[in-house]
């Protein structure tokens, strides 16, 4: 599954030969390189890794894309409005083209891995000069030089489930918190989702490999460490070992350090007693579990093929809050899955109301070309859905009231991330809540106690214990 140390040097080379087209192109003014990641942790990640080769291919990086000599989205395919949203955005990119003839223009990631978005790319955008999918990307220098030294548009959508790539460098966005991917792709196939067809199936990274980026992180002072991954809790099924991800844990969270633990994101199939009992064990494991359940009803959910039913996800929530009895737990939902009646909708209500969630992603249903999903009938109209929607938002707000009315009073352990716009000082608990305080910048990246004194439905506000 890895990319092999001759494939890695041949990109190497190509960063030398890029580096001296760039130069002899812009002279001793470093080119400027604008990009922007759609989507989940997991593109994020994705797209510091590019980032960190543009930077060693000599590009500095610029906030406005006016000023810019190279240009690249990082798209996602999870739903409809994400990819239109990508072609308006590539649109208003014409103009930027017009007035830098020197201008490079790429899209990547899983949106353009989809062979109907890659012909619509190259027909109707030709000013897009490079487009690649998600398993090429340890390839940008390669795919980059080809574009600089012939002056031809050049698109690779490649499936090669071959591409882990090691020893890259990343140019991470964020001082004190760091995601570290420990697999790639998907084995599940849901119907709804695209993911396992633009991702390819799960590739595990090497275990000694996560260790020692885990320790590199920690040695260099970063202070969350998020683990991402398609089901980070079928880590290492390909290797044929069972339970190998609450070891994983349990490895990383024995590194001497100050340092929190968070992962993203749990299958409930896979979701064990082992990874429970793991992560109530672990210190610095953060008390906040991501549990997508999609749907209430076992029936939409067998449908969905998600290999459980709300019975048997009721039961990973009972022995999760016996283990961790103040646990956080978020998910995903979506309303309106082809043939969901309002019945069937009801029953997810009951289940957000009993299992006590406290945040929701929820999404109307966005059928994906080439799944089962985009095949089923789908009688429910889009108003009906979107009633159905605004029924669980509101529910949910119920829920989500009720959970933080139980934190005035509370003091929590809190790592400060920034200033927001209210010119506050925020940052999030272990149940991964957001919380905002007054205090000086030189708290930031810091840990603090913080007290609740006014819980609100998504926040919390408080001041320094």
């Amino acid at each position: 599954m890895a990319v092999s140390p001759e494939a890695l040097n041949r990109q190497f080379e190509y960063i030398t030969e890029v580096k001296r087209l760039l130069q002899d192109r812009f002279g001793d003014v470093p080119p400027k390189a604008f990009t922007h990641t759609y989507g989940c942790q997991g593109n994020v990640a994705d797209g510091e890794r590019i980032d960190g080769l543009l930077e060693q291919m000599g590009y500095e990086f610029t906030n406005d894309p006016s000023e810019a000599d190279f240009i690249l989205f990082n798209t996602c395919a999870v739903r409809e409005h994400a990819e239109e949203r990508v072609y308006g955005n590539v649109g208003r990119l014409k103009k930027f083209k017009e007035t830098n003839p020197n201008l490079v223009i790429a899209l990547c990631g899983c949106m353009v891995q989809q062979e109907h978005v890659a012909k619509r790319l190259k027909s109707h955008f030709p000013y897009v000069d490079l487009v690649f999918g998600t398993h090429v990307q340890y390839k940008v220098p390669e795919l980059l030089w080809n574009v600089l030294s012939t002056g031809e548009r050049v698109f690779d959508i490649t499936e090669d489930d071959n591409d882990i790539a090691e020893g890259l460098e990343v140019r991470r966005n964020h001082p004190f918190k760091a995601f570290l991917p420990i697999s790639y792709g998907c084995n599940n196939f849901c119907t709804f989702c695209v993911v396992p067809h633009v991702r390819g199936r799960e590739r595990s990274r090497k275990y000694q490999d996560i260790m020692r980026d885990a320790r590199q992180l920690v040695a260099d002072g970063y202070k969350e460490i998020m683990l991402l991954g398609q089901n980070v809790n079928s880590y290492g099924n390909d290797f044929g070992e069972n339970e190998l991800f609450p070891k994983l844990l349990r490895d990383i969270n024995d590194i001497p350090g100050d340092f929190l633990i968070r992962f993203m994101t749990s299958h409930p199939k896979d979701c064990s007693h082992a990874l429970l009992d793991a992560m109530a064990e672990c210190e610095k494991v953060e008390n906040h579990l991501h549990l997508p359940v999609q749907s209430g009803n076992s029936e939409v959910l067998h449908r969905m093929n998600r290999h459980y039913d709300r019975e048997k996800y009721l039961e990973t929530v009972a022995y999760a809050r016996e283990k961790m009895p103040d646990l956080s737990i978020t998910s995903d939902i979506i309303v309106g899955f082809p043939g969901e009646t309002h019945e069937q909708f009801l029953d997810t209500i009951s289940l957000i109301q009993e299992v006590g969630y406290s945040a929701l992603y929820t999404f109307i249903y966005s059928p994906r070309v080439g799944t089962p999903g985009a095949k089923m009938p789908d009688p429910v109209s889009a108003t009906e859905k979107q009633q159905w929607f605004e029924e669980l938002q509101f529910a949910q707000e119920q829920v989500a009231s009720k959970q933080s009315a139980t934190t005035k009073g509370k003091t929590f352990r809190v790592l400060v991330e920034s200033r927001n716009k209210a010119g506050r000082l925020c940052g999030r608990n272990s149940g991964n809540t957001m919380i905002e305080f007054d205090g000086p910048d030189e708290l930031i990246g810091t840990y603090q106690d913080v007290l609740v004194t006014e819980p609100l439905t998504w926040i919390l506000k408080g001041e320094l214990a």
